[in-house]
C-alpha cells in the first residue's frame, strides 16, 4: 500500500457512501484477497474514493491508490506514468474522477492497458454523492438479469426502431458483424464497465432519423448544461453521421456542433445501446448514472471497436439520453416490442 493509499483510510466520509462502496467492491468487482488492485482518484472524489478504500482494506487484497493532482496538472495532458505502471501488475481498477475538457485522451491511454491486459475495471466517471446515494445502491444481480433478456433479443435484431413523445423516431439496422456487450454492473474482463451499471449496447451498422435530446448529453457538456427538458437538443441523423442540430439553447446547440467535429469521425454514430438499470428512476444531470436510464442512448464518435468489432475509430465519444421510448426489435423471428413509455415490458 502507498502513501496515498494510507492517506485515503485516514479520510471520513459519510456513512451513507458505505453501501454503494461496499456494492462496488465485492458485488460488482468481485475483489478477493489475493488480487492487487489500482484505485484512481482526484481531490474533489476523495471522500467517495476513501469509502472504496474501506472497502478494499476490508477485502484484505493488495491495493495503491493515486490522486491525479499529486502526480499531474489538470486538465490530464495524459494520464500519469506512475498510474499506468502500476496497473500493469493488477486484476482490477477503479477510476473515481470528475472529469476535464480534453481529457479523454487521458483515459483512452488507461482503457487501452486495460483492454490489454483484460482487467476488471470500474469507471467512476464524473461519480457523487448523489449517485453513490442512488444509481450505485441498485440491486446489481437484478440489473443483470434483465440485461441479459435485452442481450439475448437484441443479438438477434437486425433492426432497431424507437420513438419518444418529445419526437424522436429513429432506425438503427444492426450490423452482423458488430458484437453486443451487456456492462450490467456485474464487472468481467470481457469488458470493462461503467460504475453504476445497466446497459446493453453495440456499435450499429447505420442509425437514421431524428434523436431528440430531453435528457443529457455527456463528456463535460453534462456538467454545464445539465438537465435538457426545458430546452432539448433535437438531431438530425443521416447514414450514421449527423447533418444537423437545433436548441433553443444556442450556446448548447454550438458546444455540441464543436464537439461532434473535432476529427473526422466525431459525428459518426459509434455506439448504440439500452440502459437497464432498474434502480434509476430519473436522470439526475450525470451522464455515468443517466445512461443507464431505461430507455436508449447513443453516442458519436469512438465505438469502442476493440470490443465491437467496428474498424473505425476516432478521439471523441460523446452520449445522449432520451426520455420515455417505445422500442421495437426486428429480427428474423418477426417484431417484438421492448419498451413502451419508458417501462420495460420484459420482467427481470
Amino acid at each position: 500500500m502507498n502513501a496515498a493509499a494510507h492517506r485515503l483510510l485516514l479520510l471520513d466520509y459519510p456513512a451513507e457512501f458505505a453501501p454503494g462502496a461496499r456494492s462496488a467492491v465485492r458485488t460488482c468487482l468481485r475483489i478477493n484477497p489475493a488480487e492487487k488492485v489500482t484505485l484512481i482518484t482526484d481531490r474533489a472524489t476523495e471522500a467517495i474514493a476513501a469509502s472504496l478504500a474501506v472497502q478494499l482494506e476490508a477485502r484484505g487484497c493488495t491495493w495503491n491508490a493515486f490522486l491525479l493532482e499529486d502526480l499531474a496538472p489538470r486538465p490530464l495532458a495524459g494520464m500519469p506514468a506512475e498510474v499506468l505502471a502500476d496497473m500493469e501488475s493488477s486484476q482490477a481498477s477503479i477510476f473515481a474522477v470528475q472529469v476535464q475538457p480534453n481529457e479523454l485522451g487521458s483515459r483512452m491511454q488507461m482503457t487501452d492497458v486495460v483492454n490489454r491486459r483484460r482487467m476488471r475495471h470500474a469507471h467512476m466517471v464524473n461519480i457523487t454523492p448523489e449517485i453513490m446515494c442512488h444509481g450505485m445502491r441498485a440491486d446489481f444481480d437484478l440489473v443483470d438479469r434483465l440485461s441479459q433478456k435485452v442481450l439475448d433479443r437484441v443479438r438477434r435484431a437486425t433492426r432497431i426502431r424507437a420513438t419518444t413523445a418529445a419526437g424522436t423516431s429513429i432506425v438503427a439496422d444492426m450490423n452482423p458483424d458488430y458484437k453486443w456487450f451487456k456492462t450490467s454492473g456485474i464487472i468481467s474482463t470481457e469488458k470493462w464497465g461503467n460504475l453504476p451499471g445497466g446497459e446493453c449496447f453495440t456499435s450499429p451498422g447505420e442509425v437514421n432519423g431524428t434523436f431528440v435530446v430531453d435528457g443529457v448529453v455527456g463528456d463535460w457538456l453534462c456538467a454545464r448544461y445539465g438537465l435538457l427538458a426545458a430546452s432539448p437538443l433535437t438531431i438530425e441523423i443521416a447514414q450514421n453521421r449527423i447533418v444537423r442540430c437545433s436548441s433553443d439553447n444556442k450556446q448548447l446547440e454550438a458546444d455540441f456542433w464543436a464537439y461532434t467535429h473535432t476529427d473526422e469521425n466525431s459525428d459518426r454514430v459509434g455506439e448504440f445501446a439500452i440502459g437497464t438499470n432498474l434502480g434509476v428512476q430519473r436522470v439526475i444531470g450525470n451522464i455515468l448514472q443517466d445512461e443507464k436510464f431505461p430507455g436508449i442512448h447513443i453516442a458519436f464518435g469512438n465505438p469502442y471497436g476493440e470490443h465491437t468489432g467496428a474498424p473505425w475509430r476516432s478521439g471523441t465519444h460523446i452520449d445522449v439520453v432520451g426520455l420515455g421510448f417505445n422500442i421495437w426489435l426486428e429480427s428474423p423471428d418477426g417484431e417484438e416490442q421492448i419498451m413502451r413509455d419508458g417501462r420495460f415490458l420484459i420482467a427481470a
